[in-house]
Parts: structure tokens; sequence; C-alpha cells
């Protein structure tokens, strides 16, 4: 997206890139020093070519020692004004990363549903990276070019004025040359950012999904898959060569057709005028030396406007992804009273409610079973609790205080979740069991002994400093459910979810599994989703939905003996284990 000139678009970035003030003053020291020495190159060639070859009219040192100096002050220059750059650059990708992922962790979560998990990382990743070296980069060369072309300038100027004039009669021409391609690869760019995108996400797709990919033999059709995106990107990469590469040529041939009228119209005024050969020489030594600056100027454009359009989505991320909202009370502990009062939750593309319940009430340490069948709207009920979904209208209250009131993360202090899909960090067993808490190592290992898995852990070499690895997969499912029981057991909420936590469970895995539950339950508010009669059973009552609304209610016996829904689910054998 454009917000104005180049200029404005990068002023955006000041709080992250502006930083180090001092950092910014020494390289523009050095680029100006640095500067300032180009011309002396052919200021030193008109007193050689006049008075070096007369013998004694210039000392032999004289020339030795400035050459020396000159480049050796044109050496350090260059030394410190890299240095400056990558400490700035590194510097301010530090920051914008660490905003980025702060916005990622507050979003909204409607986020995760607008961009893939692969789109995102790419973004925090590479893109600012890539982003920032080439912007960092180009605008040290626009200051040192543009200094050094000034001073080339002003130094042809002071040789003779008139023959400079036609120099600048060029100027916007190039001008309007850098202008239309910038435009250009500026929309090129962003079309090869969203076809890197989709090729990331195949990726990404069939690393998850390789199981499938090679169960039903769709290797063929995947890959032509990759191959049609991965060539569209080459496509646009060639587009985007084609365009940025033109610039060079073009400003080249303006440049050099300034050169031709130049030297063509110094020769002419050489044969009527006094000029030395020293000083023709200097003139067109400067003349040819303007060529490099205005070549690496137009070349300095591309990677402006293809850094802007990485740091710009970056920025989009940061500036237009709005945080979850959230209330102002807070409790270290809730009794677990939760009271739903005409609730009602609409998802955009629905037609139907996903949840409609007039009223409903779970008390302290109850255990409430929620049954129906798929799409009924038991996940979405507890999502509700958490906030993970907001409701359109009603209240669904936690201590008689509405959810919205809650603050956040106070709110989410009093869930403790066991999902059927357990999620592990890529660290230590100890550091997944307390999760988001501080570590009490004995605490740890009480918790796991709770969860039946104290065996298990003094098997593993490095015990509970062992790394589970990329989302535990080496673990069964047992193992992984087990550890989940853990790391609730530790956070030891008043609340505790439990969504179909045993229904893939071989039946030894899940007896382990249901005795760490039954500990894990005791004395909580507790909500089962569940998909097995063991849980079902016990459940002090169980709340019957369909398609979002509540059906019936009561316990097992109640509801048999009622010979309604849930009696007829289950002679269907939906919760049959």
């Amino acid at each position: 997206m454009n917000h104005g000139s180049v200029l404005q678009r990068i002023r955006r970035f000041v709080p992250y890139f502006g930083t180090l003030p001092g950092t910014w003053l020494l390289i523009a020291l050095t680029a100006v020093v640095g500067a300032a020495t180009e011309p002396m190159i052919p200021a030193l060639l008109k007193p050689l070519l006049d008075k070096g070859f007369q013998q004694g009219a210039l000392p032999i040192w004289l020339v030795t020692a400035c050459l020396l100096l000159l480049f050796g002050v044109r050496g350090l220059t260059g030394y410190v004004s890299q240095i400056g750059l990558t400490r700035i650059t590194h510097h301010g990708l530090q920051l914008m990363r660490q905003a980025m992922f702060a916005k990622i962790l507050a979003s909204e979560l409607k986020l995760f549903t607008t961009h893939s998990s692969s789109s995102l990382s790419n973004t925090v990743v590479y893109e600012v990276q890539n982003g920032a070296a080439m912007l960092v980069n180009a605008m040290l060369s626009l200051t040192r070019n543009g200094l050094t072309l000034l001073a080339l300038t002003a130094y042809l100027f002071y040789l003779n004025w008139k023959l400079t004039l036609i120099v600048a009669a060029v100027f916007p021409a190039v001008v309007w040359v850098m202008k239309v391609l910038t435009v250009r690869v500026h929309k090129l760019t962003q079309a090869t950012q969203e076809a890197t995108d989709k090729l990331a996400y195949v990726v990404e797709e069939n690393v998850l999904a390789h199981r499938d990919v090679r169960l039903y033999a769709a290797q063929a059709a995947q890959a032509v898959r990759f191959g049609h995106l991965s060539e569209s990107l080459r496509h646009l990469a060639m587009k985007s060569t084609v365009a940025g590469a033109a610039m060079t040529p073009m400003t080249q041939m303006l440049a050099a057709i300034a050169l031709s009228a130049v030297i063509s119209v110094a020769l002419v005024q050489s044969a009527s005028s006094s000029t030395s050969v020293g000083g023709f020489v200097a003139f067109v030594t400067a003349m040819l030396m303007i060529i490099a600056p205005v070549r690496q100027l137009s070349e300095v454009f591309a990677p402006i406007t293809r850094g802007l359009v990485s740091l710009e989505r970056a920025l989009a991320l940061i500036e237009h992804t709005h945080d979850e909202s959230s209330g102002q009370f807070a409790k270290s502990r809730a009794t677990g009273l939760l009271t739903f009062s005409e609730l009602i939750v609409h998802y955009p593309s629905a037609l139907e409610p996903a949840l409609s319940i007039h009223h409903l009430i779970i008390h302290p340490g109850e255990t409430v079973a929620l049954v129906g069948a798929s799409g009924s709207g038991k996940t979405t009920l507890i999502n509700v609790l958490t906030r993970f979904v907001d409701v359109q209208s009603g209240h669904v209250c936690l201590d008689d205080h509405d959810l919205q009131d809650w603050q956040l993360p106070a709110l989410r202090a009093q869930f403790s979740l066991v999902s059927q899909q357990v999620v592990m960090m890529n660290d230590s067993v100890a550091v997944n069991v307390a999760l988001g808490l501080g570590l009490d190592r004995d605490r740890v290992m009480q918790c796991l002994t709770s969860a039946n898995l104290a065996g298990f852990v003094q098997s593993l070499p490095r015990g509970i400093d062992t790394l589970v690895g990329h989302n535990a997969t080496q673990l069964s499912g047992g193992q992984r459910q087990r550890l989940a029981i853990a790391r609730a057991l530790y956070k030891n909420a008043p609340i505790l979810i439990l969504d179909e936590a045993t229904s893939a469970l071989d039946t030894e895995s899940e007896r382990s599994v249901q005795e760490a539950l039954d500990r894990l339950m005791k004395d909580r508010t507790t909500l089962v989703i569940a998909h097995r009669l063991s849980t079902v059973h016990h459940a002090d009552r169980i709340v019957v939905l369909d398609h979002g609304r509540i059906a019936e209610m009561g316990n097992h016996t109640t509801l048999m003996q009622t010979n309604g829904l849930y009696a007829r689910l289950y002679r269907l054998g939906l919760h049959d284990g």
C-alpha cells in the first residue's frame, strides 16, 4: 500500500531505525568526508600533469603523501560507515520484530484465520530482514552517492561552469526514468510477495499433511500445484528484474550523451583558449567519475522500493491489527460459578446461530458433560468461556462478572485445558509443564507423578530437562495427553476443560490417562466434551446440545429414562468407547 511520497513512507520507520541518532550522525559525517575526497582525485591530476613532468617543480614525496592520505581517509570512512550501518539495521530489526511478535501474541484471533502461519513467520523472520537490509543500504548509497555527485558537480562548476550546465540538463530526464520504473518495480514487488506467500503455504500444507499426501498418492497433484505457483513466482521475478535492470542502461545512455557533448565542446574551447592539459584532463576525469554515482543512484531506487514494500507489510501487521479487547476486573482465583443468559453466538458465514442458550448455571465444583453430535455447539461454548469467540448478544458471567469485564490474563488464568490435540513447545519437559508460569522443579515433578508420568520421565536421558522436540511428536498419544494433564495440574486453575481428552487413545492408555484426570478434576468446576462413557457416566449433569441449543439436561440415569435425544445418541453408539 502506498502512503505518499518515498520520503513520507520512509519517515514511518523512524521509530525503529531512527533510535540511534549518534550512529546516524557518525554515518552522515563519514559520508560527507568520503564524498569530499572524490573531487580530490581529479584535483590532484591537474598539478601533476601541469607541473609533475617539470624537473623539481613538484616534490615526489608530496604526491605519494597526498595519495596515501586520500585513500586512507576514504578507506576509514567506508569502514566506519559499514559498522554503523550494520548496527542501525539490526537494532531496528530487533525493535520491529519484537513489536510484530508482541502484536501476534496480543492480536484478535481473526488474524490467524486471515493469515497462514507461513505468511506470518515469513513476514516476521525473512521479509523484515531483507527489507531492512535493502532499505538501509540503499539509503546509505543514496546519501553517499548524492553527496559525491554534488561534490563532483561543484568541482566541475569551479573548473568550467559552461560545460557543467550541459551535464545538469540531463538530470530531469534521469529523474523521469527513475520515477516511471520505480512505480513498476513497486507493483511487481507486491505481486512477488503474494506469490511467495502462496508458495510457502503449499510447502507448509504438504509438510503438515505428509502422511495424507502419501496415503492418497497425491504427490503428483501437489507437485503440479507447486510447479504452477513456482512458475508464477519465476515469471514475476523476471519481470521485476527487467524493470529494475532497465534503469541502469537508460541512465547510463543519458550520461553518455552528456559526456559526449561535454568532451566535444571542451575540445572546441581548448583550441581557442588557454586551457592547460592538466585542467582539461581534470575536467574529463571528474566528468567520467560522475557516471559511477549517477549509475548507482539509478540502481538505488529499486532496492528502496522493494525494501519499503517488505517493511510496510510488517508495519501493517503492527499498526492495522487490533488487540483483543479486555475489561478491568481481575481476581486471583475464581470460585468457578458460570452463568449463561440469553446467549447468542453467530459466525459471519453461517445462516443460523452456532450457539443459542437461554439460561444455564454451572455451580462451583460441578462436573458438567457437554454432549451432542458434531456441529452442535460444544466447542463453541468452550471457546466463549475463554473468549476465543466473542458473543453477539446475551451474557456469560464468571463469579457474577461478565466475561467482557474481566481482564483477559486474569480471566484465562481461571481455566486449564486438556484436549485431544496437545500442543507442546520445542523446549524441555519442565518448561512445557510450567508453561507461562514460574518454574518450580519439585512442583513439576509432583505434577508429572500425579499424571502417571514419573516412570517415563525417569527413563529420559536428562529427566525433566530433556527436550521434547517439535510438538513432542516422538511421544505417544497417551504420553502427550498426560503431559497436558501435568500442565493443567501445575496451573491449578479453578475451572477445568476436557475437550475429548481420551477419544483417540487405546484402552490401556485411556485407563492411565483417566486415572490422572480423576485426580485433576477433584474440587474443580469441570466441563467435559467427551465421546467416552467413562467420563459422561460420572458427570453431575449432562447438557445435551442440538444445533446450538440445549435439548435436554440431567444425569445419565435421568436422561436414559426420559428416552430423548441423549438416549437415542447413546443407543446409536455415539458415546461408546
